[in-house]
């Protein structure tokens, strides 16, 4: 009775949360009158794709399509994904293997980095961004994005590799392994679900961040697609078919992202003990 207990919690659980996306796709695919009935059907009568049609073929704004918003978010994503994985990886490898001065106030200093709101550090950011001048490009928000991902991946991948044992490095330096060698077959391996874990939340940091893409670029074509989403919104109207639509076509990517690495996930933690 126990276990049927827990299970039960551990589903109604689940439905609460997935409830809400159930509801994003269910209205998604409801003509217009079906949304705005005063009876809500949880499942569409008549379901059709013209909302999904409207946001695909049509312009948001005056010459830039929804793909266009698509492809500037996926650049930005990553990007940052692809750099914060980088150097989180040898910045944590530094941190975790070699003794130096500062070591404890740079792990205290990426513990207040956290601590920070985003929003008091929008003008200091776009003051800078401007003195670099990359005000109204996608390298400002790629760098921006990285310089909050960073401190949450470096300190995971820290215990991801401090948590590796020395032994097999140097069991590996022992059978002429160099140090580049060890760290792609040994460590590499080891460490690689906290990598896939520190990319998912980077992925998703870059993905859904709306303040300072607005704030950074003025340009309408480089516009990401939080920023696209809100001009589904009127000030005296919303339309909400194809705002459900559009946020169906905005989440797919983190999910799909997500089945990709979650193998990597689980098979990355015995892929170096089974090579060594």
């Amino acid at each position: 009775m126990k276990k049927i207990a827990l299970n039960g919690a551990g589903l109604l659980v689940a439905l609460f949360a997935a409830f809400p996306v159930y509801w994003m796709i269910s209205t998604s695919l409801k003509p217009s009158r079906e949304i705005f009935s005063s009876t809500p059907q949880p499942v569409p009568t008549h379901p059709t794709l013209a909302h999904y049609r409207e946001i695909l073929t049509g312009n948001l704004i005056p010459g830039v399509s929804f793909a266009d918003f698509f492809l500037n978010s996926a650049l930005v994503a990553v990007s940052t994904v692809v750099l914060s994985g980088l150097v989180a990886l040898l910045a944590a490898t530094a941190v975790a293997r070699f003794r130096f001065r500062l070591r404890t106030s740079f792990l205290i200093m990426l513990l207040v980095v956290q601590m920070i709101p985003l929003e008091a550090l929008v003008i200091p950011l776009f003051l800078m961004i401007q003195r670099l001048g990359l005000y109204n490009t996608l390298p400002s928000l790629i760098l921006t994005y990285l310089g909050f991902s960073l401190p949450f991946a470096v300190w995971m991948l820290r215990g991801f590799v401090a948590a590796v044992p020395k032994e097999l490095e140097e069991a590996a330096a022992i059978d002429g392994a160099s140090r580049i060698q060890t760290f792609r077959r040994v460590l590499f391996p080891l460490v690689a679900p906290g990598l896939v874990a520190t990319s998912i939340f980077s992925f998703i940091t870059a993905w859904n961040e709306l303040i300072f893409a607005l704030t950074f670029i003025n340009d309408q074509g480089r516009y990401t697609l939080p920023v696209a989403m809100t001009f589904f919104f009127g000030r005296d109207d919303t339309n909400w078919g194809p705002v459900m639509a559009a946020s169906t076509l905005f989440t797919l990517p983190v999910i799909i992202f997500f089945l990709l690495v979650q193998r990597r996930m689980v098979s990355g933690l015995v892929a170096g003990a089974v090579k060594g």
